[in-house]
């Protein structure tokens, strides 16, 4: 089929708004132009694309079919036309990160706020999802890059090592007995452990460790959020496994103590993965030197 782009640039404004008032409005042009454009498509495609009501407009099966590619394709030329209009001295741009919320907040912040300072101009958009979300918003041209756990192996992604970072048990003075000596995986076996949800890299990591040392350490506890499981080690539930710079504060407030272990667990590994045969915009670029210390 050979169709107009523009019909489909109408097209996706309409689905995204779930009216055409609006996408008229969007594009500057009139309702009766909007709905001209959708039956032309409708009539080139062989397919009708939306239910019509008085005031409100919805997806068919076969629009949702069609939208969910055309706003892929849509991205991707938002971010070409996007990296187009930036100038060479990082006077506009925007920076679009997938990041999950802890490395987010201990590892990035800074980085964005320094960058920022310097770079006035640039917006940095931050989306944060687990390290296998930020794999598919990456393909689906939704971020410039993503900082997930590795190790990771797609097709047509390139990884970059970023930093390791260690993750500890730490408990509160309910666990006194074990403040100030080292205890084995299997005497931590038999306390309440507190842990990330299993489908998280930061637990998938833990777990595989755990098996190599052929144990399997099963939490009374499973959370989404590292600050909650702080919390719950804080008030005495159990024995928290989370990012040590996550508990540094209560540590120092002597709110909390890291539970030595004999075994020494491995480092986690974290990488900034891009699209193997997407260039990176400059703003992009330079963030990641900047975050590389290249900068």
């Amino acid at each position: 089929m050979d169709i107009n782009f523009e019909l489909y640039k109408v097209f996706y404004h309409a689905a995204k708004s779930n009216s055409f008032s609006d996408a008229a409005a969007k594009l500057h042009v009139s309702q009766s132009a909007i709905s001209q454009s959708i039956k032309n498509l409708e009539d080139k495609t062989g397919s009708q694309l939306f239910f019509r009501k008085t005031r409100e407009i919805k997806l068919t099966s076969e629009g949702e079919l069609l939208f969910k590619h055309i706003e892929q394709a849509y991205n991707f030329i938002k971010t070409a036309e996007s990296k187009l209009l930036e100038s060479q001295n990082l006077e506009s741009g925007e920076i679009r990160i997938g990041v999950s919320d802890t490395i987010c907040k201990y590892y990035l912040i800074d980085p964005i706020d320094r960058f920022i300072k310097k770079h006035p101009k640039v917006k940095i958009q931050v989306i944060n999802r687990t390290s296998h979300q930020i794999q598919d918003i990456l393909k689906e041209g939704i971020i410039d890059f993503g900082i997930v756990t590795l190790p990771i192996h797609i097709k047509g992604i390139t990884i970059e090592n970023y930093k390791s970072v260690e993750d500890i048990f730490v408990a509160s003075n309910k666990f006194i007995e074990l403040k100030g000596r080292q205890i084995s995986l299997k005497e931590l076996s038999k306390y309440p452990l507190l842990m990330l949800d299993r489908n998280s890299s930061t637990r998938r990591n833990i777990d595989s460790f755990l098996q190599k040392k052929g144990l399997n350490l099963l939490p009374e506890i499973e959370l989404e959020s590292i600050d909650l499981l702080l919390e719950f080690a804080r008030i005495g539930l159990g024995i928290a496994h989370v990012l040590k710079e996550s508990a540094d504060f209560l540590i120092d407030k002597n709110e909390l103590f890291e539970v030595r272990l004999k075994e020494k667990l491995t480092l986690r590994k974290l990488g900034i993965i891009t699209m193997k045969n997407v260039p990176l915009s400059r703003t992009s670029y330079e963030f990641i030197n900047f975050l590389m210390d290249k900068d």
